[in-house]
């Protein structure tokens, strides 16, 4: 049985935070990324942002419909914050993109307004329905159903957060932009230069090219992005 607290010296590597300050630290609840892959909005407006020093201040924000992931409205102090999700402010008009750095640590990365519409889906998994129809799942949680096979597992698609259309399909290839989630080079974005690694021992390898610099990392860590990301 899962405990519903956790402590600061337990908390996930990824958690940017003192480990020392208390010794109860809030637990993301169940939802579309795991713990590891999240952190709760409260320690987010509170370590991150710096916005609020205390739960009751960061309710407060949240019963005001202060803030919204991915276009939409969330209130639970507890709800879990994962790679890409769009965190907005719209009583300040400030957006934010919910990051790992070079670390291994998460961050949020300052976007614009345009750039919060849409963001990258990763596709992890495919199922065929009935009547010919095809199931995407993707990292987060969510899935799709839509008729086009040419989505892969690997690939990517850019989602309008407002009328959930899919803008583009960002396709794991070489000349594609990715983001690595893990390893050596987490938090960095690069180029695949060839989708069979040199590396004939490890099929699950890919070349990519950061800043250059030639570099191989496993296909599991590439998350294929949209150019503009970047910018």
């Amino acid at each position: 049985m899962s405990k519903n607290h956790l402590k600061r010296l337990n908390a996930p590597r990824k958690w940017p935070i003192s480990r020392k300050k208390s010794k109860w630290i809030t637990k993301s609840n169940p939802g579309p990324h795991k713990l590891e892959e999240s952190m709760p909005l409260n320690i987010i407006l509170k370590d991150l942002l710096k916005y609020s020093k205390t739960t009751r201040e960061v309710k407060k924000i949240l019963n005001d419909n202060g803030i919204l992931v991915d276009k939409v409205i969330r209130k639970d102090v507890k709800f879990p914050v994962g790679i890409f999700d769009i965190i907005e402010i719209p009583k300040i008009k400030e957006y934010f993109l919910f990051l790992l750095n070079n670390r291994g640590k998460f961050f949020l990365k300052k976007i614009n307004e345009k750039q919060s519409e849409s963001r990258c889906l990763k596709i992890i998994g495919k199922k065929v329905l009935k009547k010919n129809k095809l199931q995407i799942n993707f990292y987060n949680g969510n899935n799709v159903i839509i008729e086009n096979k040419d989505y892969r597992i690997g690939d990517s698609l850019l989602l309008n957060l407002k009328d959930k259309k899919i803008l583009r399909h960002l396709k794991l290839e070489k000349g594609a932009t990715v983001y690595l989630t893990g390893g050596k080079y987490v938090g960095l974005f690069g180029t695949i230069k060839e989708l069979s690694s040199s590396d004939k021992t490890r099929k699950d390898m890919l070349d990519i090219e950061i800043d250059k610099k030639p570099i191989k990392t496993l296909r599991k860590f590439a998350f294929v992005v949209d150019k503009d990301i970047i910018k």
